[in-house]
């Protein structure tokens, strides 16, 4: 059975889910500590084959996640939203000889901050999203409802490993540009052309491998007393300078 549509839980339900869906359409897999070892296998062993992460949790979180429905000790929280296929998005690029400008988000754990994110690459006329398949949201009822809309006309992908996937960019021709408490000033930025800007997680920031990918990096320049914005705040002001470069005043 489930409680929503962004969960499928119980034994048999879930365990013939893992066995049939595709697995871009689950976000996590959630076992309860403790349930018999054979029923634990046979989870970890279907999750194995989707390349899912089981995280395991206590009966308490299984509560609250499905408002106290009869989980079994088994939930999965899955999107009811469709992913796009990147390498059919470049290629699609590529046919129509576009130079895209793609925004790539590390590990945004917060449905909120993905949703405003959302919104705002709509308003700037952003090409595509890459999000990771682990450690992040996922397309939720959540994010639609903060993205306003805007989770209908913007095409999000989701990939296993963000830094194999930049190198691939690069390979293609884009630019790859990432946020940082030291870089240029993002009002000096030229967004122009196939570009990338990656903005990291909430609280680390972007991983350090994937850092490593950048060519370059760019910052907000603060002087008031917090020197810190939200994701999707920062995410907005560096879309729109973006917007600016590319599509500049006449």
């Amino acid at each position: 059975m489930t409680s929503n549509k962004d969960f499928v839980f119980g034994r048999h339900a879930g365990i013939d889910y893992l066995k049939t869906q595709n697995a871009d359409k689950i976000n996590k897999v959630f076992l309860q500590h403790g349930v018999q070892e054979e029923f634990a296998n046979q989870v970890y062993a279907l999750a194995k084959k989707k390349r899912l992460i089981v995280q395991s949790v206590p009966k308490n979180k299984l509560d609250r996640l499905v408002d106290g429905g009869n989980h079994q000790g088994l939930v999965l929280a899955i999107s009811s939203f469709e992913y796009a296929d990147l390498d059919q998005l470049l290629d699609k690029f590529d046919e129509d000889s576009k130079e895209p400008f793609l925004l790539m988000l590390d590990s945004i754990e917060d449905p909120h901050n993905l949703g405003s994110i959302l919104r705002s690459a709509d308003a700037t006329g952003v090409d595509g999203i890459i999000i990771p398949k682990r450690h992040a949201t996922g397309l939720t009822s959540v994010v639609a409802k903060t993205s306003t809309g805007a989770i209908d006309y913007v095409p999000v992908a989701r990939v296993n490993n963000l830094v194999q996937t930049t190198k691939s960019l690069k390979k293609r021709g884009y630019w790859i540009f990432g946020t940082d408490m030291v870089g240029v000033d993002y009002r000096q930025w030229n967004a122009k052309g196939k570009t990338v800007l990656v903005i990291g997680n909430e609280g680390k920031g972007i991983a350090p491998l994937l850092k490593k990918q950048m060519d370059q990096t760019i910052t907000l320049p603060m002087i008031g007393h917090v020197q810190s914005l939200n994701a999707s705040v920062a995410t907005g002001v560096l879309l729109y300078q973006a917007y600016n470069s590319r599509y500049p005043l006449k």
